[in-house]
């Protein structure tokens, strides 16, 4: 037992202490929108919270027990109320809240950001008398029947960390005795039979018996397929048919102050995707979305992101709903028309990148919702190839979430000149990178394809020369490969790393720092300073959600910022370097060296990872990031001064909107954690 009376569970599993609080300040930009424009903001926002249990089902099984449980617990009476009549101490009452709103904002037991479980600091005992206090059966129900699973006693090391299941890690988007092997093995079938795993989730039933289930209002007929040895995959529709539901009742509610033909045929594409299962009507939807250029509601819906999948193919959750912030837009509106520009000075030929560069839409929006279990600051979107490849894609880089403020942190493992620096710049240096990063990280590179049986996007007789080692590449993406099927999970974190480097190499042009503003040139040299830095620092405190033992990675943008720090240390000429001061860390950067040793040691990274990405050579590719993610064994006690002096990730408290007379009114909430619980009280999902 632990000294505050929990199971004995290391406390690096314990949920942060003090986590900041922040708030989404949308009350006036929502006010900007007309009668019917906030309409459309509430029908879209209900629908993207209504996937909320979803998100829950795919964080861990008993996440959405949990989530029930807290709900029941706030539903009679108030927080100040529970406190009282529990009678628990001041502190254990911190510790419950803190725990609470942890589950809330990661929608879920595990970390949207690391994937390892959290656990309450305050006592199994001292918890049950809070649902005591609550006078809820369903509470109480619901503790007893899952305080095991919160409190993770009983899970080996290996169970509280997201991963594949036949390594003992836990993962809800499979089941059953399931291997990689046989994930591996149904992947290829559904590809060959035109099905995407973005919605699914796979269960193993039997020996040889495997059933995919698809997400869909509607519940169709079961296909059955062969399986190449043996066996049978079932594919199934209706999984959260509920949540799908209500989703396609909200959307449909939307589509009537849909504002024009473009946001119109995006929403019925929605529909007929939520309701049947069928991810070609979402790409269909992604189509649209993108001709949809400046409108005053932004909005994307659907299953995107792949990083929680260890597998990295099926795609979570998350929907936003956002205003187009038109004074910041002007500033990205810019970099886009000048985007060629830029693209010209990376370090590879044309040959490897796109043929025409798609402008796309790239605005600055204040967010009003956004179910996530992590919310980003930036989104570059469609995910899907063949549609960035041909139509585009939007940037999109979300104001209030740059400048939620919270308490002034105490910056880690910096010398005192250039924490100070920092906590002055980074708002400033952050917005650049995320603005490079989105637009021309994520939007750069041509996959060279084999589109269809004989027909290729380059010359396949005389396929482009790499500029690594002078010879033509020997590798390229045969028809129905894709980014993700070839990379498979190592994708997410490669190409976060990719595009951070791209935001590193071009923050050292000077007109790219003017476009955001940084005219004076010493003003403009401080902000590329301490963008560097920021990457340098996000290298080493990435060492958190490294796991030693198993010698795996458990964030995929953390991976990617290490990877660049050892770019950075292995650029020599004593650019970056790291100086141990008792049970300290202090980085030290050559500033006057950015521009040499530093552009040289990025360019020449970014190059290795653009080319093996844009070739398909899964084998390069892997064996140099692996070798740039590796984190030597003496470095152990490094790793330990970063847990010992991590700093609790943010909480977003995100308002509402609700009906009344008709008409759409906002709700919001004060930055506490009391705010965060009663804004999810509110959407009663």
């Amino acid at each position: 037992m632990t000294s505050n009376g929990t199971a004995a569970v290391p406390p690096r599993y314990f949920a942060d202490k003090s986590p900041p609080v922040a708030k989404l300040e949308a009350a006036d930009v929502f006010g900007t929108l007309s009668d019917n424009e906030k309409l459309y903001a509430h029908h879209l926002a209900r629908a993207a919270f209504e996937g909320t249990r979803i998100i829950l089902r795919q964080c861990s099984v008993e996440s959405e027990s949990i989530f029930d449980l807290i709900l029941a617990l706030f539903s009679r009476k108030s927080a100040e109320q529970l406190k009282r009549e529990s009678g628990v101490s001041d502190d254990d009452w911190s510790f419950f809240l803190e725990y609470v709103t942890q589950v809330l904002s990661n929608n879920g037991n595990y970390k949207s950001f690391g994937d390892t479980i959290f656990v309450p600091r305050i006592s199994e005992q001292q918890f049950e008398r809070v649902v005591a206090a609550s006078g809820s059966e369903q509470a109480s129900s619901l503790f007893k029947a899952h305080s095991e699973s919160i409190y993770a006693s009983h899970f080996s090391e290996a169970r509280r960390h997201l991963g594949f299941l036949d390594e003992g890690h836990h993962t809800s988007y499979y089941s059953g005795p399931i291997t990689q092997a046989e994930i591996d093995a149904v992947q290829k079938v559904i590809e060959a039979n035109n099905v995407s795993p973005l919605n699914t989730r796979l269960s193993k039933t039997g020996e040889g018996s495997f059933v995919l289930k698809v997400a869909s209002a509607n519940k169709e007929e079961p296909k059955k397929f062969a399986l190449p040895g043996g066996g049978t995959l079932t594919v199934e529709y209706g999984d959260h048919s509920k949540e799908m539901a209500k989703i396609a009742t909200e959307m449909k509610a939307a589509l009537k102050y849909a504002p024009n033909e473009n946001a119109r045929k995006m929403i019925e594409a929605y529909i007929a995707s939520y309701e049947t299962g069928d991810m070609e009507a979402h790409k269909e939807s992604q189509r649209w979305w993108i001709k949809d250029i400046g409108p005053v509601v932004e909005s994307n819906i659907g299953f995107v992101e792949t990083y929680r999948d260890p597998a990295g193919v099926r795609a979570e959750w998350e929907g936003f709903v956002a205003v187009v912030n038109k004074e910041r837009t002007r500033i990205f509106q810019e970099m886009v028309q000048r985007a060629p520009e830029f693209i010209s000075q990376l370090p590879w030929p044309s040959a490897f990148e796109k043929d025409v560069f798609s402008k796309p839409d790239f605005t600055s929006l204040e967010v009003l919702a956004f179910a996530t279990g992590g919310v980003p600051a930036g989104i570059n979107i469609p995910n899907y190839d063949d549609i960035r490849e041909t139509l585009g894609f939007k940037n999109v880089s979300l104001g209030n979430v740059l400048n939620a403020k919270v308490p002034s942190e105490k910056l880690s493992f910096l010398t005192d000149a250039d924490a100070d620096l920092m906590q002055k710049l980074r708002g400033p240096a952050f917005e650049v990178q995320v603005g490079i990063h989105e637009l021309l990280g994520h939007g750069t590179g041509k996959l060279l394809s084999e589109e269809s049986p004989g027909k290729f996007n380059f010359d396949k007789d005389h396929p482009p020369v790499s500029p690594i080692d002078g010879k033509p590449v020997s590798t390229y993406y045969k028809a129905g490969e894709t980014w993700s099927s070839i990379f498979g999970s190592l994708a997410a974190s490669y190409e976060e790393c990719r595009a951070e480097a791209v935001a590193m190499y071009l923050s050292t042009s000077s007109e790219m720092l003017e476009i955001f503003g940084h005219k004076d040139e010493a003003a403009a040299s401080d902000v590329m300073y301490i963008s560097w830095l920021m990457m340098a620092r996000a290298g080493v405190l990435a060492l958190e959600y490294y796991e030693p033992k198993k010698k795996v990675w458990g964030q995929a943008h953390m991976r990617g910022r290490y990877a660049l720090f050892q770019c950075f240390l292995r650029a020599g000429d004593n650019f970056v370097r790291i100086e141990e001061k008792g049970d300290d860390l202090v980085i030290h950067m050559d500033r006057s060296k950015i521009h040499t040793t530093g552009f040289k040691a990025v360019g020449s990274f970014l190059q290795k990872l653009h080319i093996y990405k844009c070739s398909g050579d899964f084998e390069q590719g892997k064996n140099f990031y692996e070798d740039y993610t590796t984190v030597p064994e003496e470095w152990a006690g490094w790793r330990e001064i970063v847990l010992t002096k991590k700093m609790p990730r943010k909480i977003y408290v995100q308002g509402n909107t609700k009906l009344v007379d008709g008409k759409a009114q906002w709700v919001d909430y004060p930055a506490t954690q009391e705010g965060v619980i009663q804004s999810w009280l509110d959407r009663s999902i």
